[in-house]
């Protein structure tokens, strides 16, 4: 069968080529992997928040349980473990005497993350 001059020679196309699906694929799984990027690395800050709340808060509990206990406190160092939401942390305590006051520095530590570490600060005064 032969066309006549009724018959266009190029007809446009009314779709998509390959070429333009692969470059639209290529595109959005590049923003894909931003996003995935992003909720990993909001994962990672929001459980850094957390691991430093709990050692703050532990370091502050240790610190008001040093302050207000009745006894006398000795000046020197002492340490243990304790656990808070099923998270065990390190804690070490220094107490001097500076004149008629007690000082004692608190540090408490995560024991899966040694490297980090939160401190608090308490003061009473000497017997």
């Amino acid at each position: 069968m032969m066309c006549s001059t009724a018959c266009p020679r190029n007809r446009p196309a009314n779709g998509f080529s390959l070429l333009e699906v692969m470059v639209a694929l290529a595109v959005f799984s590049m923003a894909a992997l931003a996003l995935l990027r992003l909720e990993a690395a909001g994962l990672t800050g929001s459980t850094a928040l957390d691991r430093r709340l709990l050692r703050d808060v532990e370091a502050g509990n240790l610190a008001t349980q040093w302050r207000t206990d009745p006894g006398t406190p000795a000046p020197g160092m002492a340490g243990g473990i304790v656990v808070n939401g099923g998270r065990r942390l390190g804690w070490q305590r220094v107490v001097r005497r500076e004149g008629s006051l007690l000082v004692a520095t608190i540090t408490v530590r995560l024991l899966d993350a040694p490297n980090e570490a939160a401190q608090a600060r308490a003061v009473r005064l000497a017997p």
